[in-house]
């Protein structure tokens, strides 16, 4: 138990919203652990209520805990923080305004919620002194979000890049190892519980952007919502992609990337926001990230280069970064103290895809004539993108020809895929990919 001499003996009330895979498993460790959570936290810390869509259902805890009045639980006044764990963007954002303007300090993993409303609920947590803890919201229990807010708050981050997608790197890795299509990775992934049913939000890149966007806010120290987030997702990606990508030593990842960027000629900065599919050597820390597991690398100008690796999603590494948000919540508490705000001085501008330095990786189909690899190259040439490297399998009408670019805008290499599609002379652009992790 806790040592009396610290602390105080005025029990910690905690509210549950939610009791899904996550939920559960809070509401198990709250339970189980509440000697240990009491020593740490230097009070009891005590469940007051959980809330659920129904009662009378037989859920392992006491009946007298749950109530389907969500509303009235996160006001009560035995409760003093609020753990949300329902997902969604409502009720969860009316709850949480709710329970932060009431004076509770709330834990939430809702990457959705937060990739739009960070600000509205960091200004509500400000307006009553309460605090506000979501380090579940992106990579699980990974521990990305407190570095980026506390451990290099006095450093400078000039790129986050990461896997923040357990199902959609589930299955690229599948179709690398088996050469499956993307279609049978998808329902092995399915049938092993990685995917949803529907697996829209996954592989169209929606959740990976949320969490772009959340990283993106912290690194930078700007309102970064999901809608400034460049997103493509993996349904395009084939075995073919990965036959080629194996041809340069590279692999395929869905990366959600963040950077700083900075202009040569004025100093004038903006950042870049974005989700994709890509290349990456195989040399590169990020490669070797297979299965459901996630991995953020942050480059920071003192610090260097950071990993951060671990299980990405799941009821119970996810649970356990909400314990880790609700023992330094109940800590404030306990001591009157309160942990870092949102931090968004530098509102930096977000700058238009079109505008971001990347390079290309595409497979042509061609006929293999005079003069045809001399069009590719001019129409290349006409935009002033320098060809790194050219690969040609096979010959005939169906030759395939694979080109790798030097860094270019977004938008010139774009006009040059669009020219190539739309030229006569017999060449067909079977797909595009980027490629990153690379200093070319």
């Amino acid at each position: 138990m806790a040592n009396s001499s610290f602390g105080t003996n005025r029990p910690i009330g905690v509210a549950v919203l939610g009791l899904g895979n996550v939920g559960s498993e809070v509401v198990r460790i709250l339970l189980e652990h509440a000697d240990e959570l009491h020593a740490r936290v230097g009070a009891p810390v005590v469940l007051r209520g959980v809330a659920v869509r129904r009662t009378g259902v037989e859920r392992g805890i006491a009946a007298d805990l749950l109530t389907t009045d969500a509303a009235a639980l996160v006001v009560r006044d035995d409760v003093d923080i609020v753990v949300e764990v329902i997902g969604g963007i409502e009720p969860p954002r009316a709850l949480i305004l709710s329970a932060l303007n009431a004076g509770k300090s709330v834990v939430t993993a809702n990457k959705a919620l937060l990739a739009d409303y960070t600000g509205e609920l960091a200004e509500a947590a400000e307006r009553n002194r309460a605090d506000l803890y979501f380090e579940a919201s992106v990579a699980g229990a990974i521990p990305v979000i407190r570095p980026l807010m506390q451990s290099l708050a006095g450093d400078r981050v000039n790129r986050v890049v990461g896997i923040v997608n357990g199902t959609t790197n589930f299955i690229l890795s599948a179709m690398e190892e088996t050469d499956a299509d993307y279609q049978v990775a998808l329902s092995q992934a399915q049938q092993l519980g990685y995917a949803e049913a529907d697996p829209t939000a996954d592989v169209e890149g929606y959740d990976a952007a949320a969490k772009a966007a959340i990283l993106a806010s912290l690194a930078f120290h700007t309102r970064v919502t999901a809608a400034d987030v460049y997103r493509e997702g993996i349904t395009g990606v084939s075995a073919e992609d990965f036959e080629t990508a194996a041809a340069f030593d590279c692999t395929v990842k869905l990366l959600a990337m963040c950077e700083r960027l900075v202009d040569p000629a004025s100093g004038n900065e903006r950042i870049s926001v974005r989700v994709y599919p890509a290349l990456i050597p195989r040399k590169h820390p990020l490669a070797a990230v297979s299965g459901a597991f996630n991995a953020v690398v942050v480059e920071a100008e003192a610090a260097g280069r950071l990993m951060f690796y671990g299980q990405g999603a799941g009821g119970a590494p996810t649970a356990s970064a909400v314990l880790g948000d609700l023992v330094m919540a109940a800590r404030n508490k306990v001591y009157e103290g309160r942990g870092p705000g949102e931090s968004a001085y530098a509102q930096l501008p977000i700058a238009p895809i079109g505008d971001t330095l990347v390079r290309y990786h595409m497979n042509l189909q061609v006929d293999d004539r005079p003069g045809v690899l001399a069009g590719v190259a001019n129409e290349f040439a006409k935009r002033d993108v320098s060809i790194s490297a050219v690969r040609q399998e096979g010959t005939g009408k169906r030759a395939r020809l694979v080109v790798v670019t030097h860094r270019a805008p977004e938008s010139a290499l774009a006009d040059t895929v669009q020219a190539l599609n739309e030229q006569g002379f017999d060449v067909i652009v079977r797909s595009v990919l980027r490629l990153e992790g690379t200093e070319e």
